[in-house]
């Protein structure tokens, strides 16, 4: 089991996501699985996912990594219903006052960020704060339904630290807080939840702050 999500710090300035894959590995940045298994004896299907990250004091960099037996990304824009699709998330308290912000993006880079203190009564973010959030995937960035058959497909996010738009993160320098990484599928023909820290409770939500791990940025 993952004891926590190390970020490391690299010296690239204002990256684009499409250099994020090249750069992390030049700093051996490794994958780590994100492989706990949630609610199995409901959703047994598990397919596979990674994640690593680094930073450069202004941006997080995120790359995933998933295979899967079908890959889906309908949601027609931003703040839509990425979850329902083939879906990679980021849940991050980078302030320790009892709120976190939820960053799930799709396979084809749809976003959406919300912040709160927990499931209820999130506030979601302006599309301005959205737009700040440069994406790549190596599906593309247009919508497209169900392609079946199994595939390895990688996502890279760089993510600004004023997308963390309560908040007036000025560095991610030397912060250690408190997060977890999902994926998740809720409309594909196999729906699925996995996360990188356990999450003990009887039916499905993410939403459990009371389940976060450590991440510690370098």
């Amino acid at each position: 089991m993952q004891n926590a999500l190390n970020i490391k710090r690299i010296s690239a300035a204002s990256v684009g996501a499409v250099e994020i894959c090249r750069l992390l590995d030049e700093a051996k940045v490794d994958f780590v699985p994100v492989d706990s298994h949630c609610w199995a004896a409901e959703f047994p299907y598990k397919p596979k996912m990674e994640v690593r990250a680094a930073h450069n004091g202004n941006q997080l960099l995120v790359n995933y990594r998933v295979t899967e037996e079908c890959v889906r990304a309908v949601a027609p824009h931003d703040d839509g219903n990425v979850w329902e699709d083939s879906c990679c998330e980021l849940f991050l308290s980078p302030v320790a006052d009892g709120t976190y912000y939820n960053i799930e993006c799709n396979a084809a880079g749809t976003l959406l960020i919300g912040f709160g203190a927990g499931r209820a009564d999130r506030k979601r973010a302006a599309m301005e704060v959205l737009d700040t959030v440069d994406r790549w995937t190596s599906m593309g960035r247009a919508p497209f339904a169900n392609i079946e058959g199994e595939r390895t497909w990688q996502l890279c996010l760089a993510i600004p630290a004023s997308a963390f738009f309560a908040h007036n993160v000025q560095s991610f320098d030397g912060l250690s807080v408190k997060g977890n990484v999902y994926k998740c599928g809720d409309m594909l023909p196999h729906p699925h939840f996995l996360s990188l820290f356990p999450i003990d409770i009887p039916k499905p939500d993410f939403h459990r702050p009371d389940f976060f791990g450590s991440v510690v940025f370098e």
